[in-house]
C-alpha cells in the first residue's frame, strides 16, 4: 500500500497527472484530486489544502504522475502500517 499526497495550495490545474494515472482526476474546484472509486484506492480524505489517498495497487503510475507534476504538488510514499 502507499499513499498520495497532494498539495491543494502548489496544484496549478495543469493535469499532467490526469494521463499518466487514471486515479486522478479534476475536482469541483479545477485541481487535482484523487477519485475514491478508482481501482485500488482505499481511501481518500481532505484536510485543508491536503488530499491524502491510501492505494493498494501498482505504484508505477503514480510515480509518473508525480514526477509529471511541474509544481510537484504530488508526494507518493510507502502509506504507514
Amino acid at each position: 500500500m502507499f499513499e498520495i499526497e497532494i498539495d491543494r495550495d502548489a496544484c496549478d490545474g495543469i493535469f499532467a497527472c490526469l494521463t499518466r494515472d487514471e486515479r486522478f482526476v479534476e475536482d469541483d474546484d479545477g485541481l487535482a484530486t484523487v477519485d475514491p472509486n478508482a481501482e485500488g484506492v482505499v481511501s481518500v480524505s481532505r484536510d485543508g489544502d491536503r488530499v491524502v489517498a491510501t492505494v493498494d495497487g501498482d505504484i508505477d503510475d503514480a510515480n509518473l504522475a508525480a514526477q509529471a507534476c511541474p509544481p510537484n504538488a504530488i508526494v507518493i510514499r510507502e502509506a504507514e502500517t
